[in-house]
């Protein structure tokens, strides 16, 4: 699959599970567990951090 494919994935499951799209992005690390925290702040910041998270980080950085 293509890159931009997948980020459109990635970004359709950060508006509607945040942290499941910056999991697949990041993997289990800080931007995953702020993401957890924002979302259960309130929806909205965690879906702004998910594709924000998404769009700034290049294709080297997926997680396997």
């Amino acid at each position: 699959m293509k890159e931009s494919s997948k980020d459109i994935i990635r970004v359709l499951l950060a508006i509607f599970l945040p942290p499941v799209g910056v999991f697949l992005q990041v993997g289990l690390g800080l931007h995953f567990w702020i993401n957890v925290i924002l979302t259960l702040l309130g929806y909205v910041p965690g879906v702004v951090h998910g594709i924000y998270i998404i769009l700034t980080r290049g294709s080297n950085r997926t997680v396997a």
